[in-house]
């Protein structure tokens, strides 16, 4: 049972935490950061010994900071120990959440491995949770603040003040501890990487001044797009430099170019992109303007140059164009949304396009959506805003309706979606006669004939075999029957192919579509008309006969 007092340790211990983790921000360099990580957890974490072993390039581990006794870290720092026998020490750990504890009457098998390490031999404990001088105890530091990331080092720590094991609490904030450290040493490591990167270039500038010609080269003729742009202050996001490869791409002088930001240049719909990118200094794929208005995608990524006492500076930005791979993309999209012999949007668009049009309105005789929000909130139930908007369940949903009475009826006036659904007649025996090569013509042709036959907007589906459908919506059910009519006689005229004209006929069954059906639903609704029309017309043609 919690103790009185432990709720005020607990915030002691967090506001520690707090002030050692904004330390870790401070630090200039990447050996200030590993010190003030070691530092933090002997002053701030309630441990009287801190270690940290960072992962060298060639994936052993180093001992890079200690804190707590002047002694052993002169003994053990800089020592390496291989990567074999810290991932083994990890493995064979106890898991306290993402820390791994090893007690001292495990641990005597690591006493003779290659880790540097300090130990003292110590009496039995006394009671179950005293920490005992062999127990260790592990926090792993990976890139990504998870165990599934890249491993950046390992901190240890030792001899706890309290002189017992860490509790919940304790774990969990050296957890915490570690996670920051792992942010502020890779941020360090960057900052490094590149304040090393600055150094070598002022070297190479001092020791030969055509190292800037060849940047400028470089910088110019590369064969991708390239620009500098101001980070940070009222300028910030402002292109100071182009080459001529970007220019070209978005067909804009250079200088025209310093007079826009990317900003100015983006698609509005990508403009949350680019401001995560500019913050991050990372890459995205978005869309730039051209000078003729038109867009074209481009992958852009950021390298934020930084000056060693200032911070953040500038942006060098790659520019790269993907407008084909983008426009394969939209291909292979294309390609599994729509049939591959006629180009006609496939069964499963259609039922897509279909079913974006149908909420889950309830059928009569079901309560409304209002009806049941209001018992919602007679027993307590609140689902914001949104709800109260609504005035049938669905915010600013238009509710798809279908005209009323039979298909003989007088037309009542109201527009709704009408589908209709197309069965070929006669299209097997020219399958039979002729081939699949003549069936697949007949084919192309009635789709490119049904496609002029209909308004912009409508849609023409090939559900299958010799099967299509239109949806046309704001159709009476007089437009839907003078539809049906223009689409037959589109249909019915001969089909040359290779020569040879054939004839197929046409079955249209209209049906309509309303909230509260479901895509299927509609379909068949259709379907049934289809077959009742085609067996009337057999009826009609044997009493001809």
């Amino acid at each position: 049972m919690e103790t009185e007092s432990e709720p005020y340790v607990r915030l002691a211990t967090l506001r520690q935490l707090h002030q050692v983790v904004a330390e870790l921000n401070t630090a200039r360099s990447l050996a200030d950061t590993l010190q003030t990580v070691a530092d933090g957890i002997v002053n701030g974490l309630g441990y009287e010994l801190a270690c940290v072993n960072l992962v060298r390039p060639d994936g052993d581990l180093v001992v890079a900071a200690f804190a707590g006794n002047s002694s052993a870290e002169a003994l053990i720092t800089g020592r390496v120990g291989s990567r074999d026998a810290w991932e083994r020490r990890l493995a064979m750990g106890e898991a306290w959440g993402a820390l791994r504890f090893i007690s001292y009457t495990e641990g005597w098998v690591l006493d003779d491995d290659d880790v540097p390490q300090w130990y003292t031999e110590g009496p039995e404990p006394r009671f179950e949770d005293e920490w005992h001088p062999s127990d260790r105890l592990f926090a792993p530091m990976y890139a990504t603040g998870a165990a599934g990331g890249e491993l950046l080092g390992v901190i240890s720590v030792d001899r706890p003040r309290n002189g017992r094991r860490p509790g919940a609490w304790g774990r969990e904030a050296l957890q915490m501890y570690a996670f920051q450290a792992a942010i502020a040493i890779s941020n360090a490591r960057l900052r490094a990487n590149m304040q090393r990167a600055l150094v070598r270039l002022e070297r190479e500038q001092q020791a030969l001044r055509a190292s800037e010609e060849s940047f400028r080269q470089a910088f110019e003729y590369a064969p991708s797009g390239m620009a500098i742009a101001e980070m940070g202050g009222d300028q910030h996001g402002r292109i100071l430099r182009t080459n001529d490869a970007l220019c070209r791409l978005l067909g804009r002088p250079a200088s025209a170019m310093r007079r826009y930001s990317f900003s100015d240049l983006v698609h509005p719909e990508d403009i949350g992109t680019l401001l995560r990118t500019s913050a991050e200094g990372g890459r995205a794929e978005l869309r730039l303007a051209r000078r003729d208005g038109t867009y074209v995608w481009v992958s852009l990524r950021n390298s934020v140059v930084a000056d060693a006492a200032d911070g953040p500076r500038f942006l060098l930005t790659h520019v790269e164009d993907i407008e084909e791979r983008k426009r394969r993309e939209l291909q292979l999209a294309h390609r599994a949304s729509h049939d591959s012999l006629t180009g006609l949007p496939n069964s499963a668009e259609l039922r897509a396009r279909l079913s974006a049009r149908l909420c889950r309105r309830p059928h009569a005789g079901q309560p409304s959506a209002v009806d049941s929000l209001d018992a919602a909130y007679e027993h307590g139930f609140d689902f914001g805003p949104a709800a109260h908007r609504a005035d049938d369940g669905f915010d600013h949903h238009v509710h798809t309706v279908a005209p009323e009475g039979g298909e003989n009826d007088v037309d009542d006036g109201t527009k709704g979606l009408a589908v209709l659904f197309c069965d070929l007649d006669g299209f097997k025996s020219i399958n039979d006669r002729f081939g699949h090569h003549t069936g697949d013509a007949v084919l192309i042709e009635v789709a490119r004939r049904l496609t002029h036959g209909v308004r912009d907007g409508d849609t023409v589906a090939r559900l299958g075999g010799d099967e299509f459908v239109v949806l046309a919506d704001g159709l009476g059910r007089a437009d839907a029957q003078d539809l049906a009519v223009r689409l037959r006689n589109a249909i019915i005229p001969p089909i040359r192919v290779d020569g040879r004209a054939v004839r197929v006929g046409a079955s249209f069954g209209i049906g309509w579509a309303h909230c509260g059906m479901s895509a299927d639903e509609v379909l068949h609704s259709a379907d049934q008309r289809m077959y009742v029309e085609k067996r009337s017309r057999a009826k009609q043609h044997r009493r001809a006969g």
